[in-house]
């Protein structure tokens, strides 16, 4: 193992342990300064050799690549977080980053499905099998509620309340939060928690998970991408359109533009800070301006 593989591994073992970043975050950092580590090895860079000038011209070899500026910023991020972690554990003497800077990370607008497309993919499902009624439920729930697929995966038998109709979703750092449960939501999992549903699934009675797989094991994320795969395949939505996010999208846009106050919207999906939510604020302000320019009669020349 050489010197660099050894801070990686280091920094990678720290970022997961001190830090608490998760499995994602982690691969994004180490293909993040990997990609730095093979431009070094062609420049003959080491760590120690390397300068303030030659991180100028790694950034500046990204911009060449046409890298979107969002990636650039996050690899900036990642080299930073690196050389200052070699700092601080007395590696480096000095930081060779300390004033790089990345490229502006643009706002990224969601881009919500359309209420009667959403609408066209939901009633599509029907209530056959099992494995129909888990869909539609997983579905309802994921448009119903704005939640995070994260929380989706986690929520438990227990974690329903019929009676309040109210549903319990852990989030981030464990913080809980209560969400109401809709009367198509309501519907469509008590079909699903009936007879024919749940409890035909193997092993139902052994797990208290909501959401099972096919084996009666816990649904994962993974699972439930491939269920909105197959499930939007089958009315035509492409997949690069749709995701467990896009729901979450689609929830929030559609209570904006239905007159939703931002802050109820905030509370729903769990946001700690309002600018986050004002997201969508942004995404229904256009959908709007694009009616107002289809529609008014004074809206042209």
């Amino acid at each position: 193992m050489t010197t660099s593989d050894r801070y990686l591994q280091e920094y990678l073992q720290w970022l997961t342990i001190e830090k608490g970043r998760s499995r994602a975050t982690i691969e994004a950092y180490r293909r993040d300064i990997t990609r730095l580590r093979e431009w070094m090895a062609k420049q003959k860079l080491t760590v120690n050799s390397l300068r303030e000038e030659d991180l100028e011209r790694y950034s500046n070899s990204l911009r060449r690549q046409k890298r979107a500026e969002s990636s650039i910023a996050r690899s900036v991020a990642s080299i930073r977080g690196w050389f200052s972690f070699l700092v601080v554990e007395g590696y480096l003497a000095i930081d060779p980053s300390a004033r790089l800077r990345g490229g502006r990370r643009g706002r990224t607008l969601p881009k919500p499905l359309g209420e009667e497309e959403l609408a066209e993919l939901l009633d599509s499902i029907g209530d056959a099998t099992p494995i129909d009624l888990r869909d539609r439920a997983l579905l309802e729930l994921l448009y119903g509620t704005g939640a995070r697929v994260s929380e989706v995966v986690g929520i438990g038998l227990g974690d329903l309340d019929f009676d309040e109709e109210l549903i319990l979703l852990t989030g981030k750092g464990s913080k809980q939060r209560l969400v109401p449960m809709g009367s198509t939501l309501n519907a469509v999992l008590r079909r699903y928690l009936g007879p024919g549903g749940r409890s035909s699934l193997p092993q139902a009675r052994k797990d208290t998970r909501l959401f099972l797989n096919a084996r009666g094991g816990n649904l994962s994320r993974q699972g439930i991408d491939l269920i909105i795969d197959k499930r939007a395949l089958s009315v035509g939505i492409e997949r690069s359109r749709i995701s467990a996010h896009v729901f979450r999208h689609s929830c929030a846009t559609h209570m904006l533009a239905h007159g939703a106050d931002i802050r109820v919207v905030q509370e729903l999906l769990g946001h700690v800070s309002i600018s986050t939510t004002q997201i969508y604020t942004a995404v229904a302000v256009t959908s709007l301006k694009r009616e107002y320019q289809n529609a008014h009669p004074r809206a042209h020349d």
